[in-house]
């Protein structure tokens, strides 16, 4: 087989997304924002509890201290847990455009733990970070997202804009994650294809999937190596989000 173009695989992941979301239709639930627009948020789905309890009940989330956690609608049950159980959540808000936001259990009232964990909260109640003041964080222990489609062999393929893949780079820059850095997806069972995806370079692959039915060991998943790309970076990406900026000011 020969090794695809980016513009080959960027038309695949296109065909693929539109697929799925297809199929997603069915189970989602609207973002109260977005309706059912899944190029712009990943929605939470009918089963997503079934879902995150798997993945509460695995060894990556038991063991972990400080969990990175993507700000998607089917993940909101999760960063609410991670509280509860006393666990720090470091997450981004919506587009990463306002920066990274640390939720430390310890130093939020218990009775505002839901409203920490939706977006709107947590801006109100998180701390803001800067990529220096995470630099000065313990390492990260888990990385979670939600995703538009997943195969079972862990190749991921999100909304089509990069954030997760550019929060792994910068998290990777900044030496706060390795290759060793367990990375779970929760999705929906229709989510889930046993069709081969192929990653880019910079594309995350994810150790295990949760799924309402299913919990996927992946064997040894390329993570990737290669921090941001600058020079595949897209330059409305880089021009509106300022951690992007702030790492290209700092060298790294």
């Amino acid at each position: 087989m020969t090794e695809m173009t980016v513009a080959e695989i960027d038309r695949h992941k296109t065909e693929v997304r539109n697929r799925v979301w297809s199929e997603l239709r069915k189970v989602a639930v609207p973002d109260s924002r977005f309706h059912f627009d899944f190029g712009e948020f990943i929605a939470d789905f009918d089963g997503g509890e079934e879902a995150v309890a798997r993945l509460i009940d695995h060894d990556y989330y038991r063991d972990a201290k400080l969990i990175f956690i993507t700000p998607d609608n089917c993940l909101d049950r999760l960063r609410l847990r991670a509280l509860q159980d006393g666990k720090i959540v470091l997450m981004t808000t919506y587009s990463i455009k306002r920066g990274f936001w640390l939720l430390d259990p310890a130093k939020i009232d218990p009775s505002l733990y839901l409203y920490a964990s939706t977006l709107d909260g947590m801006e109100r109640i998180g701390q803001p970070l800067t990529l220096m003041e995470i630099a000065t964080l313990p390492p990260v222990d888990f990385m979670v997202t939600g995703t538009g489609a997943i195969n079972t062999e862990g190749v991921r393929f999100g909304k089509g804009h990069g954030f997760f893949d550019a929060e792994w780079g910068m998290l990777y820059q900044l030496q706060r994650i390795t290759v060793a850095t367990p990375a779970a997806a929760v999705v929906h069972d229709c989510q889930l294809l046993t069709e081969t995806l192929t990653p880019d370079v910079y594309d995350t692959v994810m150790d295990v999937v949760f799924t309402p039915t299913r919990t996927i060991p992946v064997a040894a998943p390329h993570k990737p190596t290669c921090g941001i790309v600058w020079d595949r970076l897209d330059p409305h990406m880089y021009e509106t989000i300022p951690p992007l900026q702030e790492l290209k000011a700092m060298g790294l």
